[in-house]
């Protein structure tokens, strides 16, 4: 597999998966909103995503994974959040998601990051697995909290 940056050419290859990815989480589908978002995050360089794509077929999108930008302010440095991972089903266990974190950390490196960020649901095992053998450890130093914003 090769494993390359997403550029606007690359919508109409991403957004399918970036669907069945929402999906598998609950969200329903909206394909056309799900490519405007993908469109603006890109065009406005607001996230970076890397894709996994077979060796023999550059329309074979096996995974894609994306970040999104943050800081620290007690290191003065910059911090990655890997938001979005998800690897086709047909390409599951061919270690496409360790590929795209080893990317991902790569570049985080090349940027000069304090660290690499993910959340997973507290039952989702396999993921969790697959963080810690790519050298991510559970932070027990923080507890994180989240404000839901209503449009009330």
């Amino acid at each position: 597999m090769r494993i390359i940056q997403a550029t606007l050419e690359h919508l109409d290859l991403l957004t399918p998966l970036f669907v069945k990815y929402r999906e598998f989480y609950g969200a329903l589908p909206f394909p056309d909103s799900t490519r405007a978002f993908l469109e603006k995050r890109l065009r406005r360089k607001e996230s970076v995503v890397y894709l996994a794509l077979a060796d023999d077929d550059d329309k074979k999108l096996l995974g894609f994974c994306q970040l999104y930008p943050s800081f620290s302010s007690l290191s003065l440095k910059r911090v990655w959040i890997l938001n979005d991972i998800y690897v086709a089903e047909d390409a599951r266990r061919q270690l496409v998601a360790d590929n795209l974190m080893r990317t991902a950390k790569k570049m985080a490196k090349e940027t000069h990051a304090v660290r690499l960020r993910v959340s997973t649901s507290s039952d989702n095992q396999v993921a969790q697995k697959t963080y810690e053998s790519i050298g991510f450890r559970e932070d027990t130093e923080f507890k994180n909290y989240t404000l839901p914003i209503s449009e009330d």
